[in-house]
């Protein structure tokens, strides 16, 4: 009101300071009075501006109310839908917690926001303790260390074939939104982003992540019941492996780690594939445990040190053209077979310092930096050169 006043007088007594002093009197009174009419349209104008503006910003208001009105009622639903699935995942029977893995699911496809919840909800449900059954399989010699079972996919017993149901399904489903491409190679629409995973403490059965992309990766005490695939999988962030046990094969071939890879106390009772891998981090196979079956590190590039010491490998180690970029630690490590060092190249340091070989390592073609970068702490005296690494050979005994 008070600037529709101001704009009015001031309009007034603008146009009669204009008006000329010339005139009759009843000139001077109309050009006053049409001076009065054009200020109070004036006026009149500024007020119609005024309430146009203050429709608007009531039309925004009630649109913001009306959008936040939508996005409560949204969101109550999809709390309302998570905590009726999570409730589900509670129950007793395996296809009610198929219903609920599989809702989790359809929610967080339509919901991007709530898809890192619903993927540690997914990863809490697979750390929950559950007994795999396992059955003996064919007796195999390079097996010394492994009892000989396999899960059993035959066990009748409702609960125990249900709940492997729902854990294969949880794990699938973990598998198919962390595929950033189809298998024709497309870009996969149910790609939910590099997420992380945490199945620290674990009972995994037949895990196939094979072509995953992982932001971090924690399979701490996680135990692996049949082959664990991991070809092709990127971690992007750090990948911890500590006291992991693979009951069968572990089957990480191609597989690229940007950061930190840890194994330390890692047991795999089948075959260890690493060849092609990529370690761009810092590499620790301290304390594994490997079986009889080989162990395979052919084409593997280890961008930054890694370390192997007092590491046993009872069967094959298969080191063929890995390339060492930086310092590779083998002290006390012993070789139970024959060792594979064919065109692998060692960049700059490499302590096989007390290593222990049964039989002389395949070293054809091999290379390593100049003695004078090695330094004698590392390539000690008495010790034997073949080809152009040198190492100790010597019997177990």
């Amino acid at each position: 009101m008070l600037l529709v006043a101001t704009a009015t007088a001031s309009t007034i007594l603008w146009l009669q300071a204009d008006i000329p002093s010339g005139g009759t009197d009843i000139q001077q009174a109309q050009l006053r009075a049409t001076a009065i009419r054009t200020g109070l349209s004036v006026g009149a104008g500024v007020a119609g501006a005024l309430a146009l503006l203050v429709a608007l910003r009531r039309q925004q208001l009630a649109e913001r109310t009306q959008q936040a009105a939508e996005y409560d009622a949204v969101e109550k639903r999809v709390t309302e839908l998570y905590v009726k699935a999570a409730e589900q995942l509670g129950s007793d029977k395996a296809p009610v917690r198929l219903a609920g893995l599989y809702a989790l699911e359809r929610l967080a496809q339509d919901n991007p926001i709530h898809r890192t919840s619903i993927t540690e909800v997914i990863c809490a449900y697979l750390r929950m303790p559950y007994k795999v059954n396992e059955v003996p399989r064919e007796p195999d010699p390079d097996y010394a260390e492994n009892p000989g079972l396999e899960p059993d996919e035959d066990d009748s017993s409702e609960d125990s074939t249900g709940e492997r149901q729902v854990r294969l399904a949880a794990q699938r489903i973990l598998a198919r939104h962390l595929r950033p491409s189809t298998s024709g190679g497309l870009a996969s629409p149910s790609y939910w982003g590099p997420l992380r995973i945490d199945l620290s403490g674990a009972a995994l059965v037949n895990l196939d992540l094979s072509k995953c992309v992982i932001s971090e990766a924690d399979f701490s005490n996680a135990i692996f019941y049949g082959k664990a695939i991991f070809a092709e999988v990127a971690f992007a962030g750090d990948a911890t492996f500590l006291e992991a046990t693979f009951r069968s094969s572990a089957l990480f071939d191609d597989a690229d780690f940007a950061q930190w890879a840890s194994f330390g106390g890692t047991k795999i009772l089948g075959e260890a594939r690493f060849g092609g891998v990529r370690f761009k981090g810092g590499t620790w196979f301290g304390g594994t445990q490997f079986s009889k079956k080989a162990a395979w590190f052919d084409d593997t590039v280890f961008m930054e040190s890694a370390s192997f010491r007092g590491q046993i490998f009872p069967g094959r180690a298969i080191f063929d053209r890995a390339d060492f970029k930086d310092g590779v630690d083998f002290d006390s490590t012993e070789f139970n077979e024959s060792a594979w060092f064919e065109e692998s190249i060692f960049r700059l340091s490499a302590n096989f310092r007390h290593a222990v070989f049964s039989e002389p390592p395949s070293l054809e073609g091999a290379l390593a930096p100049p003695s004078d970068e090695r330094g004698d702490d590392v390539w000690p005296d008495g010790w034997q050169r073949d080809m152009k690494t040198t190492m100790l050979i010597r019997s177990p005994g």
